[in-house]
């Protein structure tokens, strides 16, 4: 049950009803003179409050991830009485961290690896790796998708072991067979050769950046936007994989050869990972990445895993893959830093030991009982070395025989002039696998989401409400995220700031959690009788919009159509939203899905708030509250009176379409995919909630779009085939075709103030002037 959804429950109810007898023992039109709104403190707080209030909310998100470590513990039910049990009692975990990376899609079964071409030996005066003579391999993983990379056997018959060696993310598998600078001579893959052991190195997708129509953006972020939309990750691609490697070589050996991952930077992330999945790797190499996760929103956005915190971080991952043996390597990681070109900004920065020391100590913590020789770390201070050592941990804990110590002294940073067209072609290969499964996702979705939408009832209004609600509480705590706290008492504190010929203006802020307010402007109609109860209409802005671009100034977006309503007689509200500040409110949302939540967690209660607060005024009508909202705003028209049931109707301007499409096509240029707008995408949307299916949740409340022709957003098709599905639900399922609508008319991406006051008029039951 939700925690702020309050109008639904008769304590908050009663709540609100004694808090506002108190406050308002006049008419609110009697409090219209004062500067103050009857019942309130004056508001002092000056300056820009919008800013402020995207402020408050990135405290409130900093400390939520600051006390996360605090709150994963109640997910967790460890036996560790033995191994087997252990195992038994991570089954859900391990099953939630396959769902939040995207781990669902069924790998290809018997599949072997195939042979590109077979590289010939360097001269060995060049190289000093004459005798090794890998092999440019692929093997089928998933859908369409292939893993690349080099296969190395060992010197001298049947391998000892499997190696899958995972590179960072900008470095090439070509550069860990052979030092292809002067500066370095790492003879690493020549070390585990040398110990018997066959090696695998898979390519990774890079973070080479490119440019997608308007925005530039690594490669990995040009995969993570689409999957992330249809619930995949890049991450969770990568491990696939790694796991469809592992298929083939359990397979190859029917299981008599261990298994082990190595991985450095991103293919640290991908080596834990991959291991706290599949308890076929039989040991782990981390190097250059385990650390504590709280920074994980400051880091590359393909890094983004939604809901990690809430659950995992590095320490309960590691507590994932024990007790078989898991090698921690502080060796220093990838260091680079992303300015904003239209992708997400993010800065990668080597693990300080002290933290990782740390992290591992709480893992510990966290299995006291299991073998705590199992987990083990390995430390140096200098900054040039490899993690070689390391790996001869490695090998003693998989029984074998180590080897002398490598010759080398650093990982390789380039690759032979001769291979960089084909490291070049091989990346582009990958890119355009994963591209066309995350379209291929796209276009199954509607079948997806029809099957998950299935056990709506529509044989009655009672049964189709019932049959709602389970959607409702998935809507809002799987999609959206809710905080699981309380509302504050909203201690309102209002102060005038219009006094116009018909209306008279009202700032007013209201406490939600702690540092988060909600705030907006509250229009009043002047000469209100005393007593009547007015119905109420909340005019949201959009993008970087403030409350006052809907009341005057005639914007060219809104047209003052907040005063123009109170002029036919609404008390009307214009709440400021946090979606402003360009990169300070999106890293709000990056801020947030660690944590499982969104911008619209915090949203979501603000408004809950407001309709609570505008439920007490005397001269409101609480069953009679409306929500319109345009672009920005026409997202919120979608989600919160999809979970803030005490609106009325909602009206979605500017933005309702294939919402899911234009999220998630590479094709389209009405995509977001070649935007600026990094923060938009909605974990695993694709399979569950369109804009007909939130419209489902806003069933049976009229519903209403208003489109102009010549809107950029999306194109009149889609936003109509969209509407289509609305309307076959008002319509033809629940017979209640009068209280759904679309407008069309011949203009941009604007309030047109036509057929959608009418409709305020007539379901709001005011009389049009």
């Amino acid at each position: 049950m939700s925690l702020y959804s309050a109008r639904a429950h008769a304590g908050e109810r009663i709540r609100f009803l004694v808090v506002g007898f108190a406050w308002f023992v006049t008419s609110v039109s009697g409090a219209a003179a004062s500067d103050t709104l009857e019942g309130t403190q004056h508001l002092e707080a000056d300056g820009d409050l919008a800013a402020q209030m995207v402020a408050g909310i990135d405290r409130f998100l900093l400390r939520e991830i600051e006390e996360s470590d605090a709150k994963r513990e109640k997910f967790w039910h460890r036996d560790l009485s033995s191994p087997e049990a252990y195992a038994k009692s991570i089954a859900p975990q391990r099953a939630r961290l396959a769902h939040i990376l995207g781990v669902r899609d069924e790998r290809v079964e018997d599949a072997a690896p195939e042979l590109i071409r077979k590289l010939g030996p360097a001269p060995a005066a060049t190289i000093g790796l004459s005798e090794i003579m890998p092999e440019r391999i692929r093997w089928a993983a998933f859908g369409d998708v292939h893993g690349e990379g080099l296969l190395i056997a060992p010197r001298d018959g049947e391998p000892v072991a499997d190696i899958i060696l995972i590179p960072d993310a900008d470095q090439s598998p070509e550069q860990l067979v052979g030092p292809w600078t002067k500066t370095t001579d790492p003879e690493y893959v020549k070390f585990f050769r040398s110990a018997g052991c066959r090696v695998l190195i898979p390519a990774l997708v890079s973070r080479e950046l490119r440019t997608h129509r308007h925005a530039t953006m690594t490669n990995r972020e040009f995969v993570y936007r689409a999957a992330f939309e249809m619930g995949r990750h890049i991450v969770g691609y990568e491990v696939q994989k790694v796991l469809a490697a592992v298929d083939w070589m359990e397979r190859d050996s029917q299981g008599t050869r261990k298994i082990a991952v190595v991985g450095y930077g991103e293919g640290g992330l991908i080596a834990l990972c991959a291991a706290a999945l599949d308890e076929r790797i039989d040991a782990v190499v981390v190097a250059g990445y385990f650390d504590d996760r709280n920074n994980v929103w400051s880091q590359p956005v393909s890094r983004n895993i939604f809901g990690l915190l809430e659950q995992f971080g590095d320490a309960e991952l590691a507590t994932m893959v024990l007790p078989r043996p898991l090698i921690i390597d502080t060796v220093q990681g990838p260091e680079l830093e992303l300015k904003t070109q239209g992708g997400a900004p993010g800065k990668l920065v080597s693990p300080d030991p002290k933290r990782v020391k740390a992290e591992i100590e709480r893992a510990k913590r966290l299995v006291e009982g299991l073998d705590p020789a199992s987990l083990q770390l390995f430390e140096e201070n200098a900054s040039d070395r490899t993690y070689y050592e390391s790996s001869a941990k490695l090998l003693t804990t998989l029984g074998i025989d180590v080897p002398p110590a490598p010759l080398g002294g650093g990982i390789s940073t380039g690759t032979p002039p001769d291979e960089l067209a084909v490291a070049a072609a091989r990346q582009q290969r990958q890119i355009h696998e994963l591209d066309r499964h995350n379209q291929w996702l796209l276009r199954e979705s509607p079948y997806i989401r029809r099957e998950f939408m299935a056990k709506l009832d529509t044989n009655s209004r009672e049964k189709y409400a019932a049959s709602a609600e389970p959607y409702r509480k998935f809507f809002r705590e799987q999609v959206i995220g809710e905080f699981d706290r309380p509302l504050l008492p909203p201690r309102p504190r209002s102060r005038k700031v219009y006094d116009e010929e018909k209306w008279t203006g009202y700032e007013v802020m209201l406490d939600v959690f702690p540092d988060v307010f909600a705030y907006g402007i509250l229009l009043l109609p002047k000469n209100l009788p005393e007593g009547e109860q007015r119905p109420v209409v909340v005019c949201q802005h959009g993008l970087e919009g403030r409350p006052t671009d809907c009341i005057v100034g005639d914007h060219r977006a809104y047209h003052d159509f907040a005063a123009k309503l109170c002029e036919r007689g609404f008390v009307v509200f214009a709440p400021q939203n946090p979606y402003i500040g360009h990169d300070a409110f999106r890293t709000l949302q990056r801020k947030a899905n660690p944590l499982g939540k969104t911008l619209f967690s915090i949203i979501v209660p603000q408004h809950q708030q407001i309709v609570d607060w505008l439920q007490t005024l005397p001269n409101v009508d609480p069953n009679r509250i409306g929500f319109y909202g345009l672009s920005y705003g026409g997202k919120t028209a979608m989600r919160v009176p999809a979970l803030v049931t005490d609106y009325a109707l909602s009206i979605c301007s500017a933005d309702f379409g294939d919402w899911i499409w234009k999220n998630a096509s590479t094709r389209s240029t009405y995509s977001y995919i070649g935007t600026g707008e990094y923060e938009i995408y909605e974990f695993d949307l694709g399979n569950t909630f369109n804009y007909s299916e939130m419209a489902a949740l806003i069933a049976p409340r009229p519903f209403m779009v208003e489109r102009g022709h010549f809107d950029g957003v999306q194109p009149d098709e889609t936003v109509a085939y969209e509407f289509a599905k609305v309307r076959n639900l008002y319509q033809a399922r629940l017979g209640i075709g009068e209280r759904t609508e679309i407008e069309f008319f011949a203009g941009p991406h604007t309030i047109n103030g036509q057929g959608t006051f009418d409709f305020l008029h007539r379901h709001l039951c005011w009389p049009a002037p």
